[in-house]
């Protein structure tokens, strides 16, 4: 991306300036990874600080948004940051001389642009102001946050600051090479006419920053009493489609020679095999520098022409680079250059899940709830960092030889930060195992944390009963109408004991339609752990779902029996 950037701002006709501006263009891979920033805030004149609270908000803005982590999508990045801000002021007021008139305390106004990959992306809150000019036209894209009492009386209805802690507005739209930004304070878009600044920012000899200054004076021509700040960013060059660094990571690196025990890769010495499929093989190597081992995995050859597939491949590592938790697979350090395409993470001594479970067929229920609440763990983590696993089954779960359960293969996680770039979000299409994937996955639908929480369902229930929860028809049941016939069959049978409450919280977590499920994954936990009232006076579940082998044995039993009886009456008749 390519941008250029014009900025002016003015006390104008006042003795101070309680307005603040700025912009940050970082290097790559910054540039790439979080893109473009602007922002501005305007302080309100009952406040003999605020422009103390103007600065701090812009300059914590640009600072703070940088150091998010970069698997948060730009929304959830901004609004944290925004947040955190909206509190440091409001804490400022409160310990301060005007905690009861907070009209003299540390309020502004504030609004913010992100230019990410092809995406703008909008944060606002009070009467600043973000226009577009596109086409001749100059569109107003923020709604002022001010209330009016009379034609001529209004007062600011949301401020950062201010006691409320609302959510500034956010929105995001389509970049277009060409198009103007123009971000200002009320000093200036109050007086200034629309087809002024058209004008001004259609003059092809005009700088940007002479543009910004030329609009700040039109302020003042036309009348303006208040400080005066402009900001204007125009498009000149947008990223391409397929710019990741993972896509150029894996268009630059061709892929490694064919490996056994014994070969060599950048420093990483082959001992053997852990595992092939038709897409990937799996190595434990020891790095021949420091003598640790790790897991190295490199694509099949018959994967070399997929680049969806060797960006996900290099996405594993990018995640567990960003990952920090007992319960996720972490990365091998990176210490030298590599010349082909693969990727390293810790070597965990253990075996998978699904292993362990054929070694252990029936565990029991506190070791289930052990298994279960470590996952669920892993999965807090990766949900903190806007990640959603969506392949979580026995296969993908490793138990170390001391009982620690890990999350292994990011290959189909989807990446929230990065759904607005090319690649490496994992979109929406179905990657992970149909019998642990949530309903709405198999129906195309956008995935949740509440989809992780079905898989991590199930698999508490395939450890207590080696089965599934709506047998092997989930699988097929891609339609709505295929779903709704699905029934849950119940844990509490006459071959296992097994509290009727944990088979509830299991129920609901697996439920079909997500917003019937547990809201949070600490919920289901502490309810795998801890009677829930709720469930402690249900009845208990009938027969048809405890045994449905047991109802219809039964039933048949009962229709035999009436039919001998209506033949012994209508013999005995006649």
């Amino acid at each position: 991306m390519r941008v250029s950037i014009g900025q002016f701002s003015s006390a104008g006709r006042k003795p101070h300036n309680q307005d603040f501006h700025g912009a940050v263009v970082p290097r790559l891979p910054q540039l790439a990874v979080k893109g473009v920033t602007l922002a501005i805030a305007d302080g309100i004149s009952s406040s003999e600080v605020s422009q103390v609270a103007s600065e701090t908000a812009v300059k914590t803005f640009l600072e703070d948004y940088y150091c998010t982590s970069e698997a948060w999508s730009v929304r959830n990045a901004g609004t944290r940051v925004i947040a955190a801000i909206d509190s440091w002021l409001d804490t400022q007021t409160r310990a301060g001389p005007y905690r009861f008139e907070r009209d003299r305390g540390y309020v502004c106004t504030f609004s913010a642009l992100v230019l990410r990959g092809r995406m703008a992306h909008l944060f606002h809150i009070g009467d600043t102001r973000i226009y577009r000019l596109q086409d001749g036209a100059l569109e107003q894209l923020t709604s002022d946050h001010r209330q009016w009492r009379s034609a001529g009386e209004s007062y600011l209805s949301r401020a950062l600051g201010s006691r409320h802690r609302d959510e500034p507005d956010y929105r995001n739209l389509p970049l277009q090479q060409g198009q103007c930004y123009l971000l200002t304070t009320d000093g200036v878009h109050e007086y200034v006419p629309a087809g002024v600044i058209i004008d001004l920012l259609d003059d092809p000899q005009l700088d940007l920053d002479t543009a910004a200054r030329a609009i700040g004076r039109a302020a003042l021509e036309h009348g303006s009493n208040d400080n005066l700040t402009v900001q204007v960013v125009r498009i000149d060059e947008l990223p391409g489609q397929e710019t990741t660094a993972l896509r150029r990571a894996a268009d630059r690196l061709p892929l490694p020679p064919a490996l056994r025990a014994g070969s060599e890769l950048d420093g990483y010495l082959i001992q053997r095999e852990l595992h092939a499929t038709a897409r990937s093989r799996a190595y434990l190597a020891t790095d021949s520098a420091s003598g640790t081992r790790v897991f190295l995995k490199v694509p099949a050859t018959e994967s070399g022409g997929d680049a969806a597939y060797l960006e996900r491949f290099l996405a594993e590592e990018w995640i567990a680079r960003r990952v920090s938790n007992t319960h996720l697979l972490g990365a091998a350090p990176i210490d030298r250059e590599r010349h082909y395409l693969y990727t390293t993470s810790e070597y965990i001594d253990g075996q998978p899940l699904s292993q362990w479970l054929r070694d252990h067929p029936q565990p029991d229920l506190e070791t289930v709830r052990d298994i279960v609440g470590q996952v669920g763990r892993g999965l807090q983590a990766l949900h903190r960092m806007e990640m959603l696993h969506r392949d979580l089954k026995p296969d993908n779960i490793m138990i170390d030889r001391a009982g620690t359960v890990k999350i292994i293969d990011y290959g189909a996680v989807r990446i929230g930060g990065l759904e607005e770039l090319a690649g490496a979000s994992g979109g929406d299409e179905l990657l992970g195992t149909a019998l642990y994937s949530a309903p709405e996955c198999l129906l195309g639908q956008a995935p949740s944390p509440r989809s992780d929480l079905f898989s991590l369902g199930v698999l508490a229930y395939h450890l207590l009963s080696g089965e599934f929860p709506y047998g092997p028809r989930m699988a097929r049941a891609r339609t709505i109408s295929a779903q709704r016939r699905l029934g849950y069959r119940s844990l509490v049978r006459t071959d296992r004991e097994l509290p009727a409450w944990v088979d509830a919280a299991i129920r609901r977590a697996v439920h079909p339609d997500p917003h019937r499920r547990y809201d949070q994954l600490s919920e289901f936990l502490y309810d795998l752990r801890h009677p829930n009232p709720a469930y402690l006076s249900a009845e208990r579940p009938p027969l048809i779902e405890r045994n449905p082998v047991a109802f219809w044995r039964g039933l048949a039993l009962l229709q035999f029996l009436a039919l001998i009886t209506m033949f012994y009456l209508l013999t005995d008749t006649t």
